[in-house]
């Protein structure tokens, strides 16, 4: 396509982390333009959910930079953070809160004047199936009501970066559609979505690049067709490799030579 390359939403450099002397995260580089949605993938404890969270300020890495839209999250955190969304697999909301309250709150704290926060608010909460329930306080909701309350407060803001691990752990097909079909709707709109799962038809369906982490490290990135030829398993005389065969081969390849020594 003519035109100007998209800016980077996210730029990582040399990102990692350490627990107990164990490399979480090792010398990750990863970039996302705007108007992409990155899928980030890796088996329990190959360091996705850390990423995400020094990508928010959540965890301060060990080494490494941050840019989010060119701006250093690590210098300026709470400008990075403007421009940022974050929800975890566990929703997080006030209980003794009605949606509308902690929409409302959430806003403020994003300094969004009162009545285009409460508009957007309200429009979020009925696009997400809340609107019967704007009034009942958040304890009173089950997991995946919850989860959907948490998704309107990371939004009510119009973050251009969201940033999710795991967002439809809790969620019925219904609701996860419709969490789904709002992603495509801010992507169209120029915001990038990084986001962590499992479930694997999920990310080969709606993801433009996909990366896959192992120990800490990308171990492989690209387009679903790119990952195929990574993996081998792009020949031309069967059905394209499905994700989760793609994905099993790749974790269990060993490590390029550049990666050995990183555990």
């Amino acid at each position: 396509m003519d035109g100007a390359e998209p800016q980077l939403a996210l730029d990582i450099s040399g990102l990692s982390k350490s627990f107990a002397g164990r490399m979480a995260v090792d010398c990750l580089d990863l970039r996302v333009k705007a108007g992409e949605f990155y899928m980030l993938l890796g088996a329990n404890g190959a360091g996705k959910t850390t990423t995400l969270r020094m990508i928010v300020g959540l965890l301060q890495p060990d080494y490494g930079a941050i840019s989010v839209y060119g701006i250093n999250a690590l210098a300026e955190p709470i400008a990075a953070k403007q421009v940022m969304a974050w929800l975890s697999d566990e929703p997080m909301v006030y209980d003794k809160l009605t949606p509308v309250e902690y929409l409302d709150f959430i806003a403020g704290l994003w300094s969004v004047p009162r009545e285009k926060g409460a508009a957007t608010g309200m429009a979020l909460l009925d696009l997400l199936g809340l609107a019967p329930h704007a009034g009942s306080r958040c304890e009173s909701l089950s997991k995946g009501m919850r989860q959907k309350v948490a998704l309107a407060g990371a939004l009510v803001h119009d973050p251009k970066l969201i940033v999710l691990d795991e967002p439809l752990t809790g969620l019925d097909a219904h609701s996860a559609r419709i969490v789904k079909d709002i992603l495509r709707n801010r992507l169209r709109a120029g915001c990038a979505v990084i986001m962590t799962t499992h479930i694997l038809d999920v990310a080969e369906r709606m993801a433009d690049r996909i990366g896959v982490i192992e120990q800490g490290r990308l171990i492989a990135e690209g387009t679903m067709a790119e990952l195929r030829v990574q993996a081998g398993r792009d020949n031309a005389d069967e059905a394209g490799a499905s994700l989760e065969e793609v994905f099993l081969t790749l974790v269990a390849a060993p490590p390029p030579p550049d990666a050995e020594g990183g555990d």
